[in-house]
């Protein structure tokens, strides 16, 4: 953990510099190919601080969540010891008053010389026993506030670090605008010219739940990418794929809004095993993935100013396979 909030900042100022080199570079493309060339060339280098951020965001909201749960396991014990610490107090209280006050009372009445001490003693007896009866409630409160603190310190951190790449948005939103602006003085457009459907999606239909994930993926071809998006109506590159499969399976299947945590929670398979519902993840870093939809093609969500749409499976350079579930 400690060596991932070190590297994020190291590369959001990495991508500025690369991003401002590559967007400067921008020349009168000569064909829609030249377009499509230099924005894939420039989000490659800014998709994995997208990504990143993604991860950040969905760790924060996860232990955000932890915290209130144990906070709120913590709330009513931290009553009962509230409540029962102020039972002994009380009566520590009236042990101290009626010792001091009535003393000289309780020898003049009295005709054992012992039954002020003794009704001290008593006193301090039922002290004790309040503070063992709370005893059982006391430690387990204290179990809970220990693993509550390091969960805090986490969430800290996070938000430290949230808010970091919080600040990155404006250069994201900037370098979105620049590839938009691209598009539609070439296009009229910000989509990508070509079929957002060029073949059946899904290829077939077997009544699993893999095809039923990809059916539901292929029912938002056309919907916008908006970075950090997971639905029900704009997307991001693994905000698609964890929507699909959580619709599906009715939420059982619950994939990490973040490339690379979905690639470690999938099962791996093989090329010649890929059914619909599978998912591709692209680049050494995995910073892009899409879903197989079958025959050799995949389903994804590619930039912004884009849409969801389908791709041969190729296109991009494949670095896993995964299947959730």
């Amino acid at each position: 953990m400690r060596a991932f909030f070190g590297t994020v900042g190291a590369v959001c100022a990495g991508l500025v510099i690369a991003l401002g080199l590559s967007t400067s570079a921008h020349a009168a493309p000569a064909s829609p190919g030249d377009i499509e060339a230099q924005i894939d060339s420039a989000w490659n280098k800014l998709e994995p601080l997208i990504e990143q951020h993604n991860n950040v965001k969905a760790q924060l909201a996860e232990n955000q969540a932890k915290a209130a749960q144990l906070a709120e396991r913590i709330r009513p014990l931290q009553l009962q010891v509230d409540l029962a610490m102020g039972r002994v107090s009380s009566i520590s209280a009236r042990a101290y008053i009626k010792g001091q006050a009535s003393a000289l009372n309780a020898l003049l009445t009295s005709s054992e010389p012992t039954t002020l001490a003794d009704q001290l003693s008593l006193l301090d007896a039922m002290a004790k026993s309040e503070r063992s009866r709370i005893a059982d409630v006391a430690k387990a409160k204290e179990e809970y506030d220990t693993q509550k603190k390091p969960l805090d310190e986490l969430v800290k951190k996070l938000s430290a670090q949230e808010k970091q790449l919080a600040e990155q948005e404006k250069t994201i939103n900037d370098q979105i605008t620049q590839y938009n602006k691209m598009r539609l003085d070439a296009y009229g457009t910000t989509i990508a010219p070509g079929s957002q459907r060029p073949a059946p999606c899904p290829a077939t239909y077997d009544g699993s739940i893999g095809s039923k994930a990809a059916q539901i993926a292929c029912g938002k071809i056309g919907r916008p990418y908006v970075f950090g998006a997971e639905g029900p109506n704009v997307f991001d590159c693994s905000g698609i794929t964890k929507w699909a499969w959580e619709q599906a399976t009715g939420g059982r299947v619950s994939l990490y809004h973040y490339t690379v945590t979905q690639f470690q929670q999938t099962k791996r398979v093989t090329r010649d095993q890929l059914r619909a519902g599978d998912l591709v993840f692209y680049f050494g870093d995995m910073h892009h993935m899409g879903m197989y939809v079958g025959d050799g093609w995949v389903l994804h969500a590619p930039t912004s100013g884009d849409v969801v749409r389908m791709v041969r499976m190729d296109q991009m350079p494949i670095s896993g396979l995964g299947r959730p579930g």
